[in-house]
């Protein structure tokens, strides 16, 4: 089935001057631009994002993201009849851009991420688990599809949810491609609602980085 073709939408840029969070010397400004999802989602200008979790609910309006003058770009709903082994990361107009489905037979927890609606091995875009069985932190390896023999990440996530924070960086390398923290507010615990916050760096597929944060969500919450 022919997926429509996702449209760019208006973003509010982070100011570079408040990356805070990392040493500037190793944040990443791609150039080409990784587009992993699609070159759509890439931005010449670093982006935050606000995520908001809606923890009460099981299978529907489980994500919203938007950025930071509250314009929704995606939202993150269950599919039919599915628990937590499968998500579908929408755009504003309802049309599926990629599902993350839960692989059951895994000892690593590996979810595995295709394009638009589909769940076939030819639309396979990139597979995320842990690094390691028992971590105290966690830690996990991203693999794109063409990397069969997965001898090396192409991507990493350290994060630690006491710290409620993560980091996404590229391959190996200690350069970081986006980064993640989780705020509590009142509204949070008086609606049963979870706050993230994300910086995408410059060049980066901000909706790669969406889907990683969920399916790092999902893995802490099993």
């Amino acid at each position: 089935m022919k997926q429509p073709e996702a449209s760019a939408p208006s973003l509010a840029y982070a100011n570079p001057a408040s990356l805070e969070y990392a040493d500037p010397g190793t944040i990443a400004y791609a150039h080409p631009a990784v587009a992993i999802v699609s070159p759509h989602f890439c931005s010449p200008q670093p982006v935050d994002l606000a995520i908001v979790r809606k923890v009460l609910t099981i299978t529907d309006g489980n994500f919203v993201v938007s950025d930071i003058n509250g314009n929704v770009i995606f939202k993150v709903k269950g599919a039919h009849l599915s628990f937590r082994d499968h998500r579908i990361l929408l755009d504003t107009a309802g049309y599926p851009i990629i599902t993350l489905r839960k692989k059951f037979v895994s000892a690593h927890d590996r979810w595995q991420v295709f394009r638009g609606d589909s769940t076939e091995t030819r639309d396979l875009i990139f597979s995320a688990k842990r690094s390691s069985m028992f971590q105290f932190k966690t830690k996990l390896d991203i693999f794109l599809a063409n990397n069969i023999a997965e001898k090396a990440p192409d991507f990493r996530i350290k994060g630690s949810w006491f710290e409620r924070s993560c980091v996404i960086y590229g391959g190996n390398s200690s350069t970081i491609v986006a980064q993640m923290h989780k705020k509590r507010t009142v509204q949070s615990v008086l609606f049963g609602k979870d706050n993230f916050m994300v910086t995408v760096y410059p060049g980066i597929d901000y909706a790669f980085i969406i889907a990683l944060i969920v399916i790092l969500d999902e893995i802490n919450e099993n």
